[in-house]
């Protein structure tokens, strides 16, 4: 039996995918295109605009001023700017070490198969995040007002002195710090009831065998099992200390005398100065003082692991 071979041209042809296949492997490009524009377009281009006029004396018109590491050096020579990351430093360590041990506690508790309407104290603690931030400083405004706030007045009946919470420097970050743990230390307490759900009840029932008490239990078990979610909280608020600007703005507008001027407000002083270099030269130093505390409390896991 002879076999007949097939022309040139239907052997190219037979070769070639078929559109339907050509449609198949297109797919998920097509679809992962709108993202990756939209990425381009607002994070890549702005990450490499705002890198470019770091270098650069910009003041939002005209043609921008080449300056090299002026500005760095500018801001690393600057008081205020240290001033600034000070005043984050003291705000972190007055807000993350009590959050994380509140929030610990708390989904301890929430997590108790004998406590009631479990559900109910879950929302109560979210509500505070979901709450409009500049309507929760304002309300902040007129509950710590030194002459008609509702603190001083009830604590004016125990016959304490008037305090300045808002108009004087050793109050003040207390102060914001307060506001800050109660609008978000409930999403907190969410993160770490999510990793304690995680946790093999058989671990607390050996315990309980061997004699553990609740405390022990808490401390040799919950504690070592959540170490990886306290450290992403942790991080998560390193973040969010470091950012903060609405409170400052809002609630002290930085004073009195810049001890409430955070990094995230001090990084603003520069936008509204329309010193523009600066300010992305500022944005730059932050982000790798914020990586770097990211990579310490990473490191701090793993070592631990």
């Amino acid at each position: 039996m002879t076999t007949t071979a097939l022309p040139s041209a239907d052997r190219h042809t037979s070769r070639r995918p078929s559109a339907a296949k050509v449609r198949r492997r297109a797919a998920p490009y097509v679809f992962v295109a709108p993202f990756l524009a939209i990425f381009l377009a607002f994070s890549i281009y702005p990450l490499i605009f705002t890198a470019r006029l770091s270098f650069t004396n910009w003041r939002g018109t005209g043609a921008a001023e080449w300056v090299g590491w002026g500005n760095y050096t500018y801001l690393l020579t600057s008081p205020a700017f240290w001033n600034s990351l000070a005043n984050s430093g003291v705000l972190w360590l007055l807000i993350v070490p009590i959050q994380v041990v509140i929030a610990v506690v708390v989904a301890v508790l929430l997590n108790s198969a004998k406590l009631r309407m479990r559900g109910m104290y879950r929302v109560a603690f979210i509500v505070p995040f979901v709450t409009p931030l500049v309507a929760v400083a304002q309300i902040w405004v007129v509950l710590f007002d030194q002459r008609y706030g509702a603190i001083n007045a009830v604590l004016g009946v125990f016959g304490a002195p008037e305090i300045g919470w808002l108009t004087t420097s050793a109050w003040a970050k207390p102060t914001l710090a307060l506001l800050f743990l109660w609008k978000t230390t409930g999403f907190i307490i969410i993160i770490v009831l999510s990793g304690l759900q995680s946790i093999d009840n058989a671990l607390y029932e050996a315990a309980e065998l061997d004699g553990a008490s609740r405390l022990r239990q808490l401390w040799s078990i919950t504690v070592p099992l959540l170490r990886r979610t306290i450290m992403f909280a942790v991080v998560l608020q390193t973040l969010a200390v470091f950012q903060m600007f609405a409170e400052p703005f809002v609630v002290t507008q930085g004073g009195p005398y810049s001890s409430t001027t955070t990094a995230g407000y001090y990084l603003y002083n520069h936008i509204t100065r329309a010193d523009l270099g600066t300010g992305a030269a500022n944005s730059f130093l932050l982000v790798i003082l914020v990586m770097v505390l990211s990579l310490f409390f990473v490191r701090l896991l793993r070592a631990k692991d």
